[in-house]
């Protein structure tokens, strides 16, 4: 199996720095089923290339496989396949060991190369990929790729045998190179459609942290997730239930395993009825949400996890809201009651609050700010501004800007929200959010939302202590949120209630809790 990562950003052999490989050497390292070697065919200022090789040995990996539901049960097969060949789970596991901290965005060297957009091209020359060049396309290019795929013929000297079910991968695009790993980290083994190891529930949690910032917003998410998930009902509901709370990207009321479709297996399905080797096509709710003009307008940006109305997998039979809609539409009814004619989102994300409250005569001002002018570009694209009418163009704002600093672009508003935006800041950090919230930019009204710590239990596969999400800096109980509540809003002259989003649980309350602050 073999992967080459070229850049042509002079100067080039940095790329050494993101990868900690240097040009120089030729690096060995042993994995369970086999050795995967890195080194770097080409290495100038102008253009570097470096290469992951894989090499299995069959052997190996037939002491160390664990045979599942997907595994050929004969004796031969477990010799004769294409697992030393084609990139698959296999290879994504070695892409994870040998380039974790490339993985990962570090570089002591060159923190700022990490962070930036680069000019990628990546190939791999065999990809077992059933649904052909046209599935490739459709997992890759939404995330920003222009994608090449090729696909490879059984025969050469036979073309009438047809092709394999075998492609030629290449992948050019700016983008940072962790996301470029962690793009093929999560969709090599979805593509391939087989893992080499059980399936356990600590994949829900590698999954959401190698698809964090993108896999929320994909538009075949639930299906790349069942996939990844070997289609594991269980590990399924709870990964789509925490992904539709991480983006706010909830389907309108549907469960997002019933949108997916159930025809045409190829493979036998470990715990559930069959599904299609490839996404259904745009529109059809194979992604698990409908078409975009109906999505919620669920709102925020910065990512918090949760889902269905219980904030985790909705009971079998049990479809209603989702969290993020609740959530959404709680602020928005708050935001009513309070009189809000002009409101500001900080921390809009890809801007679902804003189109709820566009979409809203009753608010006659709207903006949204971000620390991140890409995550501003998704909410224009997402809001449609060259579909909407032309006064909701004049309503709205959008503007970067940080929560953490004082902006006169932040004062005049009746009311502020932050939305599943204070668990991502960290603690020593929070009196200047307060001050520049509540002291400085001061609106009649703010709104806060954050995860209840306490309601964490009933994710089932939440390791304990852990946080909803991986960039959560806390996550609070509803005393710690009161706490910090009364203190800011005796400190800046405020009155603060408390409401809760979603069923309460008469035990740890329900899974969002909001504070109402009115000067």
């Amino acid at each position: 199996m073999l992967l080459t990562i070229t850049t042509t950003r002079p100067p080039a052999t940095d790329l050494g720095f993101l990868l900690h490989k240097h040009p120089d050497r030729v690096q060995r390292f042993e994995q369970s089923y086999g050795t995967a070697h890195v080194f770097y065919p080409e290495a100038s200022a102008d253009r570097c290339t470096a290469a992951l090789l894989l090499e299995v040995d069959p052997q190996a990996l037939l002491r160390t496989r664990r045979a599942g539901a997907n595994s050929p049960d004969f004796s031969l097969a477990q010799y004769v396949n294409d697992r030393p060949y084609a990139a698959s789970s296999l290879f994504a596991v070695a892409l994870g060991d040998v380039f974790r901290s490339a993985l990962r965005g570090r570089s002591a060297a060159r923190p700022d190369l990490a962070d930036s957009a680069l000019p990628l091209t990546l190939a791999l020359p065999a990809v077992p990929c059933r649904g052909g060049p046209d599935l490739a396309r459709r997992l890759f290019e939404p995330l920003g790729w222009r994608v090449d795929a090729e696909p490879v013929a059984l025969d050469p000297g036979l073309p009438d045998w047809g092709d394999s079910h075998y492609i030629g991968l290449t992948l050019t695009g700016h983008l940072r190179l962790a996301d470029a790993l962690s793009h093929l980290y999560v969709l090599l083994p979805v593509l391939d459609g087989h893992k080499h190891y059980w399936v356990s529930g600590d994949e829900v949690d590698k999954l959401l942290r190698a698809g964090e910032g993108w896999l929320a917003a994909h538009p075949e998410r639930a299906w790349i997730t069942r996939r990844y998930l070997a289609r594991r009902t269980q590990l399924v509901r709870a990964a789509l239930a925490r992904l539709s709370e991480l983006d706010d990207l909830a389907a309108d009321g549907c469960d997002p395993l019933a949108a997916l479709p159930d025809t045409v297996a190829t493979e036998p399905a470990e715990e559930e009825p069959p599904v299609p080797d490839h996404p259904a096509p745009s529109g059809s709710g194979g992604s698990g949400e409908p078409g975009e003009s109906k999505a919620p307008a669920a709102g925020h940006g910065t990512p918090a996890p949760a889902a269905a109305a219980h904030g985790g997998a909705e009971p079998p039979g049990e479809r209603g809201p989702s969290l993020a809609e609740r959530r959404a539409g709680a602020v928005l009814a708050v935001l009513q009651a309070e009189n809000a004619r002009s409101v500001l989102d900080l921390g809009c994300g890809p801007g679902r609050l804003l189109a709820r409250l566009l979409d809203h005569p009753g608010f006659d001002t709207v903006a949204g700010t971000d620390v991140s002018a890409a995550v501003l570009e998704q909410a224009r694209r997402r809001l449609r501004l060259d579909r909407r009418p032309e006064h909701h163009r004049r309503r709205l704002t959008l503007f970067a800007a940080s929560a953490l600093y004082t902006d006169p672009r932040f004062r005049g508003y009746d009311a502020a929200v932050l939305m599943e935006v204070i668990e991502h800041v960290d603690p020593p950090r929070l009196p200047a959010l307060a001050h520049v919230v509540f002291g400085d930019a001061a609106p009649r009204t703010v709104v806060v939302t954050t995860p209840n710590v306490e309601y964490n239990v009933r994710y089932p596969t939440l390791p304990e202590g852990a946080h909803r999400h991986t960039d959560h800096r806390f996550e609070w109980t509803r005393a710690e949120f009161r706490a910090w509540a009364d203190d800011t809003a005796a400190t800046y002259g405020y009155r603060v209630r408390y409401l809760p989003v979603g069923p309460e649980d008469p035990e740890v309350g329900a899974s969002t809790q909001m504070g109402v602050f009115t000067r």
